[in-house]
C-alpha cells in the first residue's frame, strides 16, 4: 500500500502565497524602475535637434562618411559611450537587485510564517475547543476574544450552534426520562395487578373482571402515550405531504367526536368556524386539531365551557380555542408546551392526559412553519391560538362551518 500524501497545512501554504506575492510584486517593481532608468540614464541633453539629424543623415548617403559634419561623429562617439555606460551600470544594478531580492524573499518567508500564524490562532483555538466538546461536555465554550472579525464571527456561531446541541441533548435526555417514567406506572398496575391476582389461592370471576378493567385502563393509557409519542416524533421530522386543507373542517370532526366527553363533564361548547384553509399534511393538522380541543375540553371544570373559532386573517389561517378551568399562573404557561408537563391541579386528569398534548401541537406548528401562543384568562382557563400560512390562492367565501 502506498503511503498517503499529506497536504501542507494551511499555514504553509499561506505563507508560501505571501511570499510569492511579494517576491512578485518586488520583481514587477524592480522591472519598472529598470525600463525608466534605461530611457533616462545619462541622457545627452546636448543632442543635435531632429531636423538636424535627418540633414546629416541624408549627407552620409548622398556623399561619403568622409564629408559627414564634425558634430555628427562626435554625437555617434557618445552615443556609442553612453550606451557601454548604460550598459555597465544596468548590469551592475541586475546584480545588486538580485541580491536584494533574493534578502526579500527569505525575510518574507519569515514574516509571512509569523503573519499566517497569528492569523490562524484563533482557528487552532476553535479546532482544540471542538476537539474537548463531546455530548457529556458540551458546556465548553470557544469564548474567543479580540477584533469582531470573520474568525470571530466564527467562533461565536460555533458557540451558539453547541447552545443549541446542549440544550437539545438536555431535551432529549429529560424526554427519555420522562417518557420511561410514563410508560412505567401502566406497566406496573398490570403487573401488579397480575401478581395479586395469582397470589390468591381462590379468586372469584368477579375479581377477574375488576383486574381486566385494571389491565384495559392501563394499557389504553400506555397505547395513547404511544401513540402521543409516535405523533410527536413523526411532526419533528418535518411535515410529509403537502395538500391544501381546511382547518374548519378539521374542527367540526374533532367536535363531533368528542360530544359525549363534552356532554359528561356537562361543557357548553360554542364555535364560530370559518373557512381556515392551509397547506400541509392532513394527519398532522387533524392531531393538531385534535389535541386543542380535547386539552380544552379534559383540562376544564365540570358545567364549564369550551369556546372554538377559526378564521382566515391577512394570509393565515387562524384557529383559537378558550375553555374555562383553574387560574393558571401566567409564569407555567410556557411550560404547558414542553413533553410531560403538567399543572399540578392536572394531575386529577387521570389517565386521560398524556401530557403530550400541547408539544405535540407546537411540533406540528413547527413543522408547518407557524406559530402557537397561549395566554391564562382572567377567569381561568386558557387561551391557545394557532397561526399557519394559507395557501397563496386562498380567498375563502365559504360560509361557517357547524360540527352539529
Amino acid at each position: 500500500m502506498r503511503p498517503r500524501w499529506k497536504h501542507p497545512s494551511i499555514r504553509l501554504r499561506l505563507t508560501l502565497v505571501y511570499a510569492v506575492v511579494l517576491v512578485a510584486t518586488c520583481a514587477a517593481l524592480l522591472a519598472l524602475n529598470y525600463a525608466l532608468l534605461y530611457k533616462s540614464l545619462y541622457t545627452n541633453i546636448n543632442a543635435p535637434s531632429q531636423v538636424e539629424m535627418s540633414v546629416w543623415h541624408d549627407k552620409v548617403i548622398e556623399f561619403d562618411a568622409a564629408m559627414a559634419d564634425d558634430r555628427y561623429v562626435s554625437y555617434q562617439r557618445d552615443m556609442a559611450e553612453v550606451a557601454r555606460l548604460r550598459r555597465d551600470t544596468l548590469l551592475s544594478t541586475v546584480g545588486t537587485s538580485a541580491i536584494a531580492l533574493a534578502v526579500t524573499a527569505v525575510l518574507g518567508l519569515g514574516v509571512s510564517w509569523i503573519v499566517a500564524g497569528r492569523m490562524l490562532r484563533p482557528l487552532r483555538t476553535l479546532t482544540a475547543a471542538t476537539r474537548r466538546i463531546s455530548q457529556d461536555r458540551l458546556h465548553e465554550r470557544v469564548a474567543l476574544t479580540g477584533p469582531h472579525d470573520e474568525l470571530k464571527e466564527l467562533a461565536d456561531t460555533f458557540d451558539e450552534m453547541v447552545s443549541r446541541l446542549e440544550a437539545s441533548f438536555n431535551s432529549q435526555r429529560r424526554f427519555v426520562a420522562d417518557a420511561a417514567h410514563e410508560l412505567r406506572t401502566p406497566l406496573a398496575i398490570v403487573r401488579t395487578g397480575a401478581e395479586v391476582q395469582l397470589a390468591k389461592r381462590h379468586n372469584a370471576p368477579e375479581q377477574w373482571e375488576a383486574m381486566a378493567h385494571r389491565v384495559l385502563t392501563a394499557t389504553g393509557r400506555a397505547e395513547r402515550l404511544l401513540d402521543g409519542l409516535l405523533a410527536l416524533a413523526r411532526s419533528d421530522s418535518g411535515v410529509i405531504a403537502a395538500e391544501t386543507y381546511d382547518l374548519a373542517v378539521a374542527v367540526a370532526g374533532a367536535l363531533n367526536e368528542a360530544d359525549g366527553e363534552a356532554e359528561r363533564a356537562e361543557l357548553t361548547i360554542t364555535t364560530d368556524l370559518r373557512p381556515a384553509p392551509v397547506k400541509g399534511d392532513p394527519a398532522l393538522l387533524d392531531r393538531l386539531v385534535g389535541n386543542l380541543v380535547h386539552n380544552a375540553i379534559r383540562h376544564n371544570r365540570p358545567g364549564g365551557w369550551v369556546e372554538v373559532v377559526t378564521a382566515h386573517r391577512d394570509g393565515e389561517a387562524v384557529i383559537c380555542v378558550r375553555n374555562s378551568g383553574d387560574h393558571i399562573p401566567p409564569a407555567e404557561v410556557d411550560r404547558l408546551f414542553e413533553p410531560f408537563q403538567r399543572l399540578k391541579s392536572d394531575r386529577a386528569a387521570g389517565s386521560r392526559s398524556t401530557g403530550l398534548g400541547l408539544a405535540i401541537v407546537r411540533s406540528i406548528v413547527d413543522a408547518h412553519d407557524g406559530t402557537v401562543t397561549a395566554a391564562p384568562n382572567a377567569e381561568g382557563g386558557l387561551t391557545v391560538t394557532t397561526t399557519l400560512p394559507a395557501p397563496v390562492s386562498a380567498t375563502p367565501v365559504s360560509p361557517p362551518v357547524s360540527h352539529r
